[in-house]
């Protein structure tokens, strides 16, 4: 199964991460995620060393689904920038990975929950002052 991919996503809170990790495994882009609070992210924004709070998701899904991935994702996530970054599976249990494949169809339809009004974020999940839409 070498179109496996790892999805690194990062949230700025537990209520977010819940809401697009059911979201993707419902809509069949991701076979599991895996959502790791308590994570530090620290960054530059705006020319000022900046340091966040932010939960980690861990997406499973297929190469193929990405594009549809990164969309839902966009969609529903609050920063305007956020990350959405793929790792290849170089090597795994065939059948954890056959199970991968079985459970991302990718059933694309419109994307569970409400879509939260975007606003100026850096990668580590800073609110700028401004609106972006």
């Amino acid at each position: 199964m070498r179109d496996s991919v790892v999805v690194f996503v990062t949230v700025g809170s537990a209520a977010e991460g819940d809401r697009l990790a059911r979201s993707l495994v419902e809509a069949k882009l991701a076979a599991c995620v895996n959502r790791l609070p308590g994570i530090q992210s620290v960054y530059f924004w705006e020319g000022k060393l900046e340091q966040s709070a932010e939960e980690l998701l861990v997406i499973k899904t297929r190469k193929a689904l990405f594009p549809a991935l990164e969309k839902h994702v966009r969609e529903l996530h609050s920063y305007a920038v956020p990350e959405v970054i793929a790792l290849p599976i170089v090597a795994g249990s065939e059948p954890y990975l056959q199970w991968l494949s079985e459970q991302t169809t990718g059933d694309v339809g419109k994307p569970g929950g409400e879509i939260p009004e975007k606003r100026e974020i850096s990668a580590g999940g800073r609110a700028g002052a401004w609106k972006l839409r």
